[in-house]
Parts: C-alpha cells; structure tokens; sequence
C-alpha cells in the first residue's frame, strides 16, 4: 500500500499536468477560431476555381498546357501534410496511414514524397522512404507564400516529366470535432464530365485574349490556391483535434485526481483507525 506521502505527490503530479493540458486547450481554442476563419474565408474561392478549372479543361485539348497533359501513371508525387507537433490525437496517425496506402495502393507504380510537418517527415525518413521536398515549422503562421512554394514544386515536376500526377494527403477540417483524411489529385487538372446532366456544365467559354495566355496564368495560379486551401484545412484541424484532445486529457486528469484523493483518505482513515486500536489495546493491556 502506498504512502501518504507518495499519493500526495501523484497528486501534485497530475494537477501539475491538468493545469498544462488546459492552457494547450485554450491555446488551440484561441488558435482554432483564427484559422477557423481563414479556412471559411478561402473556401468559396478555391471550390468555384476548382468547378471551373475541371469544366475547361474538359472542353480543352490536353495538349494546350502541360498541366493538362494526362499520362500514365508510373511515378506520382504525394505531398503528406502532418502536424509538426503531437498532443493532438488521432491526426497524425490518420494521415500517415492513409499515405501508406496510398503508397502501397500503386503496386508497381513508383512513388516520392513531398513531406509537409515534422510528424510526418520523422516517420517516413526513419523508413527510408524517396523523398522528393520537405517543409517544416510554419503551421502557425501559415501564408499563401508558404502554398507558392509548395505547389511550385509540384509543377516543375510535373511539367518536367518528372511525376505523371500529384497527390495531396491532408486532414479535412469538418466541425471541431470531426476532422476527414482526405486523399485528392492535384495534377493533372481533373476533367469534368461533360454527361453530367447539370446545365452548367455545358456552357461554352469566350477566351480573352487567347487560351494559351489564359492558361499560363490560371493554371499554376489554380494549383498554388489548391495548396493554401490544404495547408489552411490541415491548420485548421489540427487546431480542433488538439483542443479535443486536451478537453480530454483535462477531464481524465480531473477523472485521476478525484480517484487518488479518494484512495488517499481511505489510506489515512485505515491508519488513523489503526492507531486508534494500537492506544486502545494498549490501554487495556494495562
């Protein structure tokens, strides 16, 4: 049976840690709403670029832009957006495996990674896995020069027949407690499917000045929106995952102190009543 001593201080133990998991969780909570909005705010934009992206290049021949070029699929580039920090969940866990299934999903297809967050970098280099570009430490201050970058590499290396297609793994961000894994190809430009009985889809475009021109512009611009909008849903979810998880951990640790003051009192109570026989039945000896 453990001491008094050493149950006080388990006990200091775990309020010590309460008091560090509730300052995480309105860490994250301050943080979450911040990115919460910036997500909301950029979503509309990307989504409608996507829409029309998908409608022109249904209607475009693949040779007018090499990011409209569709090959065979031998070698992909996957970029898999991780936390750079842990004490979040699930999240990290979920993303890297689904990007081990994506990457055992190609069977002789050849794969290299583009590793986005510390996690995820840590995880796949032990393993020894191609690497093609990592990026660390800016979840925090994520901005649209961060989403340049990134999606700049994927299209040299598309562009330059180095990959035949992009893919981009990253975390979803639903409600602050639902967050989605979310596998999507980036390059080539999907296709929209022009069956499709929505009547939008069937409306022809006016070039202005020329496609060629239009394409230069619209494509990588597409590409580098499709990235910030990744990188700020990824933010965005790991936010909501590690406020959840330390709600949690504040709730078990209070869960944990309640247990062990109540284990304490009855450790104090059996030696008080044991002294108590011990001055009784010493008084009676006599």
């Amino acid at each position: 049976m453990p001491s008094l001593i050493d149950l006080r201080r388990r006990i200091r133990a775990v309020k010590s840690t309460q008091q560090i998991t509730k300052a995480m969780k309105m860490i994250a909570a301050s943080r979450l709403r911040k990115s919460q909005e910036r997500i909301v705010n950029a979503r509309p934009f990307a989504n409608q670029a996507l829409r029309v992206l998908r409608d022109l290049s249904a209607r475009t021949d693949a040779s007018a832009h090499p990011l409209l070029a569709v090959r065979e699929e031998k070698t992909a580039l996957v970029f898999v957006l991780t936390a750079d920090k842990g004490l979040c969940g699930s999240f990290n866990t979920n993303i890297i495996k689904a990007a081990v299934q994506e990457i055992l999903s190609g069977g002789s297809r050849r794969v290299t990674l583009g590793l986005i967050g510390r996690k995820g970098r840590d995880f796949f280099r032990r393993r020894g896995y191609p690497i093609t570009y990592e990026r660390v430490n800016f979840f925090q201050h994520v901005k649209f020069e961060d989403a340049e970058a990134i999606a700049d590499v994927a299209i040299e290396e598309y562009a330059s027949g180095n990959v035949d297609a992009v893919y981009l793994i990253y975390n979803e961000f639903k409600s602050v407690i639902q967050q989605r894994v979310v596998s999507e190809k980036l390059l080539p430009i999907p296709r929209a499917d022009l069956n499709e009985a929505d009547a939008a889809a069937r409306v022809d475009y006016i070039y202005e000045p020329n496609p060629a021109e239009l394409f230069e512009t619209m494509l990588p611009g597409h590409v580098r929106v499709q990235v910030w909008r990744a990188l700020l849903e990824s933010a965005a979810a790991e936010n909501a995952a590690r406020m959840t998880a330390m709600d949690a951990a504040t709730k078990n640790a209070t869960d944990m102190i309640d247990g062990l003051t109540l284990y304490m009192n009855k450790v104090r109570q059996a030696g008080i009543t044991r002294e108590i026989i011990e001055v009784v039945s010493g008084a009676q000896a006599q």
